[in-house]
């Protein structure tokens, strides 16, 4: 009974606004679409209408593989006379809608796209295991730098260029902890995890003023090239990586706040959601920083 209803209502449908033609054109159209009750019909007629008096307008022909075709849909929403912005994002949603089933093959299936994984974080031993083979390098320098590289990756997040810029004056203590001061386009005070506190005062202090993984010019790219390839594959260790080294740290801030706890309770498990929670507050002092992300001695 609702289906006739709707039909007849669409055959009725003859809106002074919109001309004979166009009208006729937006009725023929709809009809095959198949709408589901009254009210949705009378939107996707207009939209259909109100593209098809446009296109009438640019001289094209009232065929639905040209006033439907994507390019013509566009040129209304962005050209048309009269519509508001909010009624030209609801037409051409409408209209889109009503092209992927009069002319489904101007309107392919999107393809998704690879989203990027997180990296996998090391595990403790794994962890372990790189800092006992930054124990073993040959010099004390090479010892201290390829330590420095851990510590600032695994504990404190650093990565690229904020790895390559830290100096051993930036690490220090205060606020109940250690905390490394990032500095450049994302400036930043990051406290770091309790484990790797002695490891990275020792390099820092080691370093002084210098750069604690080494170099001279914190822009050349391969200043952690060398470390990285001193502490590849001992003792059937995977190779350092320090997207990874990032990822352990992401997960032991995580851990530490509860946030899986969080985000099962609250039924979230899209990090999206989460940002746009967080938009809007404050991120607390240094102090409360260093005790609720694990950095406090």
């Amino acid at each position: 009974m609702e289906n006739a209803e709707v039909a007849a209502y669409i055959g009725r449908w003859r809106p002074s606004s919109v001309s004979p033609d166009a009208a006729a054109f937006a009725r023929d159209v709809i009809t095959k679409t198949g709408p589901e009750g009254r009210e949705r019909a009378k939107n996707l007629l207009w939209a259909a209408g109100k593209l098809a008096g446009y296109a009438a307008s640019l001289g094209l022909d009232l065929v639905p593989e040209i006033v439907f075709h994507p390019s013509v849909i566009e040129r209304f929403a962005r050209c048309a006379p009269g519509p508001s912005g909010v009624a030209r994002r609801t037409l051409r949603t409408s209209q889109r809608f009503i092209g992927r089933r009069v002319v489904p093959q101007l309107y392919p299936a999107d393809l998704p796209l690879p989203r990027e994984r997180s990296k996998v974080p090391y595990s403790p031993a794994e962890i372990d295991g790189f800092l006992a083979l930054a124990g073993a390098q040959p010099t004390m320098e090479r010892r201290m730098r390829a330590a420095g590289l851990v510590c600032l990756g695994a504990g404190a997040g650093l990565i690229r260029g904020d790895l390559r810029d830290a100096r051993g004056s930036d690490v220090a203590c205060r606020s109940g902890g250690v905390v490394v001061q990032v500095r450049g386009p994302r400036s930043r005070v990051v406290p770091v995890l309790a484990r790797y506190h002695a490891r990275l005062l020792a390099a820092a202090r080691f370093a002084g003023t210098g750069l604690i993984c080494g170099g001279a010019d914190p822009g050349r790219r391969n200043i952690t090239s060398p470390l990285i390839t001193a502490l590849d594959g001992g003792a059937g260790l995977p190779r350092l990586d320090t997207s990874r080294l990032r990822a352990t740290w992401l997960a032991g801030c995580a851990e530490q706040l509860g946030l899986a706890t969080f985000m099962r309770a609250a039924g979230i498990s899209c990090s999206q959601r989460l940002g746009d929670l967080v938009a809007g507050l404050e991120p607390a002092g240094e102090a409360d920083a260093v005790r609720l992300l694990g950095g406090a001695r």
